[in-house]
Order: structure tokens, then C-alpha cells, then sequence
């Protein structure tokens, strides 16, 4: 690995981790030295790289700082690509077109010898033939969740038995042939999944939600890592 491609992997190391990561750590991943990673620290601290730490204890990077936009390496733009291919055969319509569309920027914004990564990459997504349609706008759903709003559903479970509930939807599912959205229930006072070809009404609300989304999609989390259940 060239040292200018090294110093670029150290910071993506940093940015991803939540906490300080050890020389040791860093040079085990990069396959390289202990020593060679104290001196690309350096040398990444005297281009004002904002790293703090030492020796022994581990680095973390500030906050706020970021590289230039599409400083790719040829592993992310394929696997940029291969999840953009997935999304544009398994999302609704409107993330469809946004996947097509991040393809197509991507390919016009990497230099020219990353471009075959793009246009002719070696990993591919096959379409889901077997997905069902969504019954409801996913793009108003998004909307909802970014938003904080309730959302109405006239709701048929898998007995085809009817129900009218409101829900506060926190996040969106995709699978390959099915969408799920995950809401609290004001009937069932509880967490949620909700099919989305089973919906055969809704109405998107004017009224908030009590709880940020970041929070009531916190408590869903920590939910669903104790009961490892979806229930309708």
C-alpha cells in the first residue's frame, strides 16, 4: 500500500470509530508496523489532521473535520455501487431512482482510472422478481419518520383480519421481497412491524409524535436486541 493511500485509511480508521482506537489495532488492519503507524500519525498531525492521543492509549479524531467528497478507495465505490444496484431492484420508486442517480454521479466525479470500478464493477446485485408492491407512499412515509408525524393505517394482518391504528413510524425495512415499517403502536401500546402490501389505507398526519425520532428509534432498537421479534 502506497504511505499516501496509508495515511488516507488511518483517518477512515479514526472516522469510524467511536472510540480511541491503538496503534496495534491500526497497523493489524492495515497490515503494516507499529512504528510506521506512529509516524503517519505524526506526519497526519503536522498537516493539522485534528488526532488527539498518545502512545499506548489510542488516537481519536475531532469532530468536524472531513476529507474532500469522493476520495474513494476502489473497495468503496464497489461497494458504493453494489448497494446503490440493490436498492435500485429491491426500494420503492423513489429511492430507485435516487440509487440510479448516485451510480451516475459517483461515475461522473471519481477520476478517470476509477471509473471502470463504476461502469463495469466487478460485484452485482441481482433485481428481486419476487417482490410484492408497496400499498402506501413510501416516499410520504420517510417523510413522516424525518418529520416526527403520526401516520394512520387501516392495517390487515396475515389472517386478513382488519384493524384501524395510528403509529409513530421510526423506520423503514427493506428485504427482498418485502418492506416493513417499524412504528409505535397506539393501540398495542408497544413496538410494531407493519407490512407495507398490507396497508389499504393511510392517512400522514399534521400531529407530532411526543419523542424526537432519534429517540423513540433508540428504544425500537434496544427492543428488538432483547425479543429478536417482529410482530405485525
Amino acid at each position: 500500500m502506497r504511505r499516501a493511500d496509508r495515511l488516507f485509511q488511518i483517518i477512515q480508521i479514526l472516522r469510524r470509530s467511536h472510540r480511541p482506537t491503538t496503534a496495534d489495532a491500526i497497523a493489524l488492519e492495515l497490515e503494516t508496523s507499529k512504528r510506521s503507524v506512529y509516524r503517519d500519525i505524526a506526519t497526519l498531525i503536522g498537516q493539522r489532521v485534528p488526532i488527539r492521543g498518545e502512545a499506548g492509549v489510542g488516537y481519536v479524531l475531532d469532530g468536524g473535520f472531513d476529507l474532500p467528497p469522493l476520495m474513494l478507495t476502489q473497495d468503496e465505490i464497489e461497494a458504493a455501487v453494489l448497494g446503490a444496484q440493490w436498492v435500485a431492484g429491491r426500494g420503492d420508486p423513489a429511492l430507485a431512482r435516487a440509487a440510479l442517480d448516485l451510480v451516475a454521479k459517483i461515475g461522473a466525479s471519481v477520476p478517470e482510472r476509477l471509473r471502470p470500478f463504476v461502469l463495469d464493477s466487478a460485484t452485482m446485485a441481482t433485481p428481486s422478481h419476487r417482490a410484492v408492491a408497496d400499498a402506501i407512499d413510501m416516499g410520504a412515509v420517510r417523510a413522516a419518520i424525518h418529520g416526527g408525524r403520526k401516520v394512520q393505517l387501516s392495517y390487515r394482518d396475515e389472517q386478513g383480519r382488519a384493524s384501524e391504528r395510528v403509529i409513530w413510524p421510526v423506520a423503514v425495512g427493506y428485504y427482498d421481497t418485502v418492506r416493513l415499517i417499524a412504528a409505535w403502536c397506539e393501540l398495542r401500546q408497544d413496538f410494531r412491524h407493519f407490512r407495507t402490501d398490507r396497508v389499504a389505507d393511510a392517512a400522514f398526519l399534521d400531529e407530532r409524535y411526543p419523542e424526537r425520532p432519534q429517540a423513540l428509534r433508540a428504544k425500537w432498537r434496544r427492543t428488538l436486541a432483547t425479543t429478536r421479534r417482529i410482530r405485525p
